[in-house]
């Protein structure tokens, strides 16, 4: 037989797109529209819908940027369309190359009940099945004119992402508004050839199915009369039952399709916004599980549960009922899909402690997986913060997009730094947004790389990133891929029963151990300086807010703060968001992230200053109180004493122009130029600068990446440097401990002090940049004599090693990494720690000198400011303030300690007698991350710690109360049920902990 393959095929794209398509609509009428444009923000659905609207046409332009516009349509359905199915055709002016990424619309009866949502691939809206005849249609559309940010030629500035920039030009022209017949046999021979056609072009050329589906085709092509297809578009379906009723072969790979929505947020759209977009995508979901029997739909992020519930009631109400019937599901039990590199350690736990407890409030379910689809690469400390939440299941899709190396799995179960492992899976169809294509599909089953010990994989389905959610079309292919010859079985079903399975078949599944880099998108530790720094302020004042209020609690009867403690720590976790705080959000996020980190920094503050003073009492003893988990000058943590006398430092200028400041404990040498070229660990005797080198030297790079402008820094960066090493100014401070530097450069301006206080060991490094550059990377390097193979970043509830040298591919991709508070270099008896009080970019590189010793140079530089274009045009521009610090000579457990103490600096108020600690711990590696009152109300203690130097540890824990019983709980502060209570002897509680191993104690108060 001659080959006609691509004949057939061509003829089948050409009668799809040109006669059969075309035909699914054969009737249509118009309907009449009006619109009124709501002059600033949303308004509340019934001022929409009582507006007084003006008469609008189809083909009229629309919609200012960020703008409502509520549209009235009104018609009456023909009467010779009786017994026929009738939809109305809303389109916005929708390009269905773009769903969630531009406008949307929210459809509504006159009553104010939310019909469903229109999007790009979603416009239309049923009338009737069948319809009488004569019924009278009027729907109200709530649309929102969201502007493109990231069109067809992605990545270029645009004023568009603020409502402060973004002008009032109309965005989209209104294209279709009309009442139309459906003819459901057509829509249906649609769906069959489209998953014929599809599952046939992934199909080997010799398999003998593709070659059945082929004649198959050709046949029922031949049975459509192209011009009247709809009376015989059932002839051509005849064709197709066989191929369609062929079952799938027993070893076929099994996908557990999940109804999605992955809605991020922000992103390029602001948090109002997403209050919508959210709204939108769960009436559209109700409605197609009203009409779809076997479908079922997962949402995560409490976040925006508790949007539908507040903004949305009408739309709560259906999302309600679809929960009771267990097809509407809570997913991942976290506040929000957060970014997990970042956050900290206490900020990571409190993602799944609100999560998962506003789940169990609403609904009474417990989620065991974690839902993070499209975070930016994993933590190392996530998988004992996930199984001390309770939770037991991991799923993620992004590293797929890893450009150097390919992960060698899709189930596994990941170690992190404790040795806690989670049941982990990465869907092999790369994708959060399936659409049941046969490409897809076929992805899947090739990619899946547990082929012969596992065979079950998820699929998570619908529209996301800007939402709309999992379309009838999806559902329609689904059930023709439930049990079809060639292609994967297709089956909905929850996460929950996926895992289930996959865990049932998986009983030995391979190990991954350490962090989950993503090979991709390492900016976003430095983009957006303002919004990161926002975020390690906010955690480390509710520390304090918490620490301080429950000690005044039980001390003084001090009103502890819940409420208010509750909704900041909602605030600053949604802000935690995996494109709010990578900064890979539009202007008018970051704008008003700045804003709110600012408020929420006044309320905290605030509820500080009041415990403190009720803990001070009135008197003239001037107290320090301490934050931190270690004893700072003799104030032991968490409590507050006049402190110890420091010491003194002394200012010596050199001949050639540069200081030295000294304090018995390091000498540093600064040259004439602002550079450190000498840091000596006086105990020791031992200099920290490499020979030859400078430290505090301020580098810029050219950086404009390939893609992704604020999310990625291509490994070329490093290609161009200049180090700014002109100084303006090199001056003494007026306190005899510190050098003033000034350097300008480009646009900007750098001022630095140099301060080495009394009676620490470390060089304090503060930096104001007035940063007016455009895509540029700003580094700061310290160049240190050392040599090793490996250095520590703080994680949360520990640390993790990464390689210094490049030896393989995974090494060399990890150019750019996360540190929280900490990197720390070691050699057997002596290491450095870099500490820093709000960045998180770094990296750490070796070379070995050709000159004089020949010993190896180990240079740590620390992530700045970078200023991309897209999608904030002015990222970054002005006034930034830096805090670092190196420590020489510094164990891990210096570097732990002086992690906390830059991010927790000391407060001073008069008083009348010290502050006793509500609790403390007799072992430096035992860090205590909170103290706080148990969330019930009841007035328990929650201590939650954990062993922070990677070495096992026994400690006593005394309470400064009286106790009457302890608990060791999980995260939620529930009693674990297989965990004895620890004994307590007059307030003093023994403990015993593995490297790194996190512990959550509740106290009861006697």
């Amino acid at each position: 037989m001659h080959d006609d393959r691509t004949l057939v095929e061509a003829r089948l794209r050409r009668v799809l797109d040109e006669r059969i398509r075309p035909a699914v609509y054969p009737e249509s009428v118009p309907l009449e529209v009006a619109v009124w444009h709501a002059p600033g923000e949303p308004v509340p659905v019934a001022e929409g819908l009582a507006a007084d609207a003006e008469p609008i046409t189809v083909g009229s332009r629309w919609g200012a940027p960020w703008g409502t516009s509520w549209f009235r349509v009104t018609g009456t359905v023909p009467e010779a369309w009786a017994g026929r199915t009738v939809e109305a055709i809303l389109d916005l002016g929708f390009d269905e190359n773009m769903p969630g990424f531009q406008c949307e619309g929210l459809v509504y009866r006159p009553d104010g009940t939310p019909v469903k949502g229109l999007n790009p691939r979603n416009q239309w809206v049923r009338i009737g099945a069948p319809v009488r005849g004569g019924e009278e249609v009027r729907l109200h559309v709530e649309a929102a004119s969201n502007p493109v940010i990231m069109d067809y030629r992605p990545f270029t500035p645009t004023p568009l992402g603020d409502l402060e920039t973004a002008g009032s030009d109309p965005q989209y022209t209104l294209t279709r508004m009309d009442l139309a017949v459906l003819d459901e046999t057509v829509w249906h021979l649609v769906t069959d050839l489209e998953v014929l056609g599809e599952l046939m072009a992934e199909l080997p050329v010799d398999s003998p199915r593709r070659w059945e589906i082929l004649r198959a085709v050709e046949r029922a092509l031949d049975a459509v009369d192209l011009q009247d297809v709809n009376g015989t578009a059932g002839r051509a379906r005849s064709r197709l039952t066989e191929v369609l009723s062929a079952p799938a072969v027993p070893s076929a790979h099994r996908i557990s399709a999940v109804g999605h929505a992955h809605i991020d947020s922000a992103w390029l759209w602001p948090l109002r916004e997403t209050v919508r977009k959210v709204a939108r995508t769960a009436a559209n979901m109700t409605a197609l599980l009203d009409d779809e029997p076997d479908f079922v739909f997962a949402m995560s992020q409490a976040q925006q549960w508790a949007w539908i519930k507040e903004h949305r009631p009408e739309v709560w109400a259906r999302v309600k009922k679809a929960v009771a019937d267990g097809r509407f599901v809570p997913a991942g039990g976290m506040w929000v899909e957060s970014d997990t590199n970042m956050p900290g350690s206490e900020a990571m736990a409190r993602q799944f402690v609100h999560g998962k407890r506003f789940f169990l409030d609403e609904f009474g379910v417990e989620n065991d997986e974690a839902w993070l689809p499209d975070t930016f690469g994993f933590a190392a400390g996530l998988p004992q913060i996930i199984k001390a939440a309770g939770s037991t299941y991991l799923l993620t899709q992004k590293i797929s997009w890893s450009l150097t190396n390919s992960f060698p799995h899709h189930t596994f179960r990941w170690e992190g730094i404790d040795g806690t492992r989670i049941f982990t899976h990465f869907p092999p169809v790369d994708t959060y947004n399936c659409s049941m294509r046969g490409a897809e599909i076929a992805h899947a089953v090739r990619n899946f790389k547990d082929k012969g010990t596992a065979r079950h994989s998820l699929a998570p389905t619908g529209w996301g990133d800007g939402g709309g959610g999992t379309t009838r079309e999806m559902v329609a292919k689904a059930a023709r891929l439930r049990d079809l010859e060639g292609s994967a079985t297709v089956t909905w079903e929850t996460p929950s029963a996926f895992f289930a399975k996959a865990a049932a078949e998986n009983l030995e599944p391979p190990v991954w151990v350490g962090e989950l880099y993503l090979e991709l998108h390492r900016a976003t530790l430095t983009s957006q300086a303002g919004t990161k720094q926002g975020n390690r302020r906010s955690e480390h004042l509710l520390r304090e807010a918490e620490l301080w209020a429950a000690t005044a609690a039980v001390r003084t009867g001090f009103s502890y703060p819940y409420a208010d403690l509750d909704r900041i720590w909602k605030t600053v976790l949604l802000h935690q968001f995996h494109d709010i705080l990578p900064g890979s959000s539009i202007a008018w996020v970051h704008r008003e992230a700045r804003a709110t980190y600012a408020r929420v920094a006044d309320e905290l503050n605030a509820v500080v200053d009041a415990a403190q003073r009720a803990l001070a009492g009135e008197g003239g003893v001037p107290l320090v109180f301490n934050a931190a988990p270690h004893t700072r000058a003799g104030v032991p943590a968490g409590g507050a004493r006049p402190a110890a006398a420091p010491g003194r430092t002394t200012h010596t200028e050199r001949p050639d122009g540069g200081h030295v400041l000294d304090n018995g404990l390091l000498r540093v040498g600064i040259d004439a130029r602002g550079l450190v070229d000498s840091a000596v660990d006086l105990a020791n005797d031992r200099e920290t600068i490499a020979p030859g080198r400078t430290g505090n030297v301020l580098q810029l790079h050219q950086d404009l990446p390939n893609m992704w402008d604020a999310w990625d820094v291509d490994e070329f960066y490093r290609n161009t440097v200049t180090d700014l090493t002109d100084a303006d100014e090199v001056t003494p401070g007026d306190d005899g401990a510190s050098v003033r530097i000034v350097r300008t450069f480009g646009d900007s301006r750098v001022t630095q002090v140099l301060s080495l206080a009394p009676g620490e060991k470390r060089l304090v490094v503060d930096t104001e940049v007035d940063w007016h550059e455009t895509e540029k990377f700003l580094k700061l390097a310290f160049p240190l004599d050392l040599h090793t193979d490996r250095y520590a970043s703080e994680t949360q509830f520990g640390h993790f090693f990464r390689p210094t040298h490049t030896n393989t591919s995974w090494e060399a991709a990890k150019f750019e990494a996360c540190n929280h508070r900490f990197v720390h270099l070691q050699e057997p008896d002596w290491g450095v720690a870099v500490v820093n009080d709000g960045t998180y970019g770094h990296d750490v590189t070796r070379a070995v000198r050709t000159d004089g010793d020949g010993g190896t140079t180990t240079t740590v530089r620390v992530s700045l400011l970078r200023a991309p274009r897209f999608p904030d045009p002015e990222t970054d521009q002005g006034v930034h303030r830096f805090r670092h610090a190196l420590v020489p000579g510094a164990s891990i457990g210096d570097a732990v300690r002086e992690g906390w103490r830059i991010n927790l600096p000391e407060r001073r108020l008069d008083g009348a007698a010290e502050v006793t600690p509500l609790v403390s711990v007799d072992r430096d590696s035992v860090v205590v991350t909170a103290v706080k009152l148990a969330d019930d109300g009841s007035g328990d203690v929650v201590v939650r710690f954990h062993e922070a130097h990677g070495a096992r540890a026994r400690a006593t824990l005394t309470a400064g109360f009286p106790v009457a019983g302890v608990d060791v709980t999980d995260l939620l502060e529930r009693p674990l049920a297989d965990t004895d209570p620890p004994a307590v002897d007059d307030g003093r509680i023994a403990v015993r902990l593995r490297p790194f191993e996190l512990r959550t104690l509740r106290l009861k108060r006697a």
